[in-house]
This record gives C-alpha cells, sequence and structure tokens, in this order.
C-alpha cells in the first residue's frame, strides 16, 4: 500500500491537515489499516520536499499546518493510479515457503502441514465473513476491503489444495529427469492507457 499515494489522493479534494488526513486515510480504508500520525507528516514531510504538495508557511510543523496538492502532485497520482502493481514475480509467501520447506525435511508429514493452514485460512474465512455481513449495507470501503480479504484467503486454500495433491501424487509418480533449463517468469509488461 502506498500512504503517498493515499495521501495525494486525498489532498486531490482541497487542503488539509496532517491530523485530518489521518482521520480520512483511515476512513477511506475501512479502518482496517491504522496509520501512525507520525508516518503521516514524514510522508507529507517528504512529499513537500519532491514538490508534490505545499504547506501553509504561516505555521510551523503541528496538526494545525495545512497540505495541498500541486500540479506535479496531481500528475504523479494520476500516473500511480494508472500503472499497474508490479506482479511478475511471485512474493516472498510465508505460508508458500512453509509448505515448500516441510515438503522437504525428512520426518515432518507435509500433509499435516498443510491441513493445520488450510484449518487456520477456513476459521479466518469464516471470521470475515461475519465482518462482511455486518458492513453489508453500512460502509462501502469496509465492504471491498472484506471482499478482497475473502478473495485472497480463498485464493490460498485453493493453492493449499492443488499443493496438497501435487505433493501426493508426486509421491506416487516415478521422478522425472530433471528438465535443461527453468522456464522463463513472466516480467513485468508495460500497460499503456
Amino acid at each position: 500500500m502506498s500512504v503517498r499515494h493515499a495521501l495525494l489522493a486525498l489532498l486531490s479534494e482541497g487542503p488539509k491537515y496532517g491530523l485530518q488526513l489521518r482521520h480520512e486515510f483511515e476512513a477511506r480504508t475501512g479502518e482496517v489499516w491504522p496509520l501512525n500520525v507520525g508516518q503521516v507528516y514524514t510522508t507529507l514531510q517528504r512529499l513537500e520536499r519532491d514538490g508534490l504538495v505545499e504547506s501553509d508557511n504561516a505555521v510551523e510543523e503541528g496538526p494545525q499546518k495545512g497540505f495541498r496538492i500541486t500540479a506535479d502532485g496531481e500528475e504523479e497520482l494520476a500516473a500511480w493510479l494508472r500503472t499497474p502493481p508490479d506482479l511478475s514475480s511471485p512474493p516472498r509467501d510465508e505460508l508458500v515457503i512453509k509448505v515448500l520447506v516441510a515438503s522437504r525435511l525428512p520426518g515432518v508429514d507435509v500433509h499435516e502441514v498443510v491441513q493445520a493452514h488450510r484449518r487456520y485460512l477456513v476459521q479466518l474465512m469464516q471470521e470475515w465473513t461475519r465482518l462482511k455481513e455486518y458492513a453489508a449495507d453500512r460502509d462501502l470501503s469496509f465492504a471491498l476491503v472484506v471482499d478482497a480479504e475473502l478473495f485472497r484467503l480463498d485464493s490460498l486454500v485453493r493453492w493449499l489444495d492443488a499443493a496438497d495433491g501435487r505433493i501426493k501424487r508426486a509421491a506416487v509418480e516415478p521422478v522425472a529427469p530433471a528438465r535443461p533449463g527453468l522456464p522463463k517468469i513472466p516480467r513485468k509488461v508495460e500497460v499503456r492507457p
């Protein structure tokens, strides 16, 4: 998540104070990502240094210092919104690493490891589903965050199921000879507006 760009987006609506930006950031993100007020002011200082925001010169640092976005800040925000995140290489996901390590450790039942994580993820999905029922008509931002989390958790459960099946099949099938080279992982694709 880019706090820098989220603050630019909030400032694109009009001038705001640092503490106001913190409260609006948390409200707009469904209040699931708390933001330290020190991080807000540090980010605002960097944005000002980079010429993306301007501040009131009448007041020194503090809660009453107002900030507004500059033309360069508007361009930066627009470019960020149009640029897809770089998902070209797999993230270093702790769950994936645990399964990979467990699959090679002697004396470790990898299927037990997979099932322990699967049970935990299903429990989390049930908790998020209860939150979704609560948020359905109350808060659009929170409802969107809940939907994103449910989709993410569902994809992890599906991956665990696929990994468990692949590991079981690999234990039964003869080992294939090593391939001469690994396939290329797709790299960042440039998307033009």
